[in-house]
């Protein structure tokens, strides 16, 4: 299988910076807020084994992107502008879209955009409704914290509402998150915008998407901040879609890297578009 290559995508002033990996057709992955480009998948590798070619990036001033020039240019017509400039640096016509949480709002507002250019669509965890948020306190208290305190303060200030025995896992996850990223001003910037951003106009915007889609949810006790609920509108709005959640007690497909891929892979064979030569 060949090696990661490193890349750099341009879109408009900001750099984007990804790697790609593997062979046969593209597979890109969106990641969340706070997040890097490795947590979509988790760094599993089960993808290109399966003859697919994944184009994974940091979100603009995420990881090691250079941040925006405007404090407020992280809405998501920003970052759905970026994905169109990835795939152009790529030569990509079309392709399958993976997102987490921000990154499967921006790929829905990009599919809805640009529908022509997408083969299949994988949400996991979506949060949005496609409604003016209510509840922006949170994140500006968030973002505070992290220019206030660094990293330190952030964590200080994160409330995760899991049961007691994942919240270990669940902060020192969200500690080598932020470690990844090269300018914490920008992630305070991001904060403050992208809950303020609607993606689309109405959960309803969802039944436009005629592209197969795969919708992973994950259960309200280990995940609160993506309500389960919200992920079963997801699917029963897009024409078609199907709705995958962890069995009961289970930790969400969402976090286990290695199953949530082989789970997409899976996916994209029931749909025909598993590559001739994966396994």
């Amino acid at each position: 299988m060949p090696e990661s290559q490193a890349f750099e995508a341009r879109s408009g002033a900001v750099t984007l910076a990804g790697e790609a990996a593997g062979d046969g057709p593209p597979i890109v992955l969106l990641h969340g807020l706070t997040a890097t480009r490795r947590y979509v998948v988790m760094g599993s590798r089960v993808l290109e084994r399966s003859g697919w070619r994944v184009i994974a990036y940091d979100a603009r001033g995420h990881g090691e992107s250079s941040p925006a020039p405007d404090p407020a240019a992280y809405a998501y017509p920003d970052l759905v502008a970026d994905l169109g400039a990835v795939l152009d640096h790529h030569g990509v016509d079309r392709a399958v879209l993976v997102g987490n949480s921000m990154g499967a709002h921006t790929a829905a507002a990009f599919a809805l955009r640009s529908p022509e250019r997408v083969a299949a669509l994988v949400f996991t965890t979506p949060a949005s409704t496609g409604e003016a948020p209510t509840d922006v306190a949170h994140w500006d208290a968030l973002a505070d914290a992290l220019e206030r305190g660094g990293i330190d303060g952030f964590v200080a200030a994160y409330r995760p509402h899991v049961p007691e025995a994942w919240r270990d896992t669940v902060l020192t996850v969200v500690r080598q998150r932020l470690e990844r990223h090269r300018d914490l001003r920008a992630i305070a910037d991001a904060l403050r915008a992208v809950p303020r951003s609607v993606p689309f106009d109405g959960l309803e915007a969802l039944a436009a998407i005629d592209a197969p889609a795969l919708v992973v949810g994950s259960r309200d006790e280990a995940d609160p901040g993506h309500p389960l609920a919200v992920a079963e509108r997801w699917a029963a709005t897009l024409p078609g879609a199907e709705l995958l959640v962890e069995e009961e007690g289970r930790s969400p497909l969402a976090w286990q890297g290695a199953r949530l891929s082989r789970a997409i892979a899976e996916f994209l064979g029931r749909a025909g578009l598993a590559p001739a030569d994966g396994s």
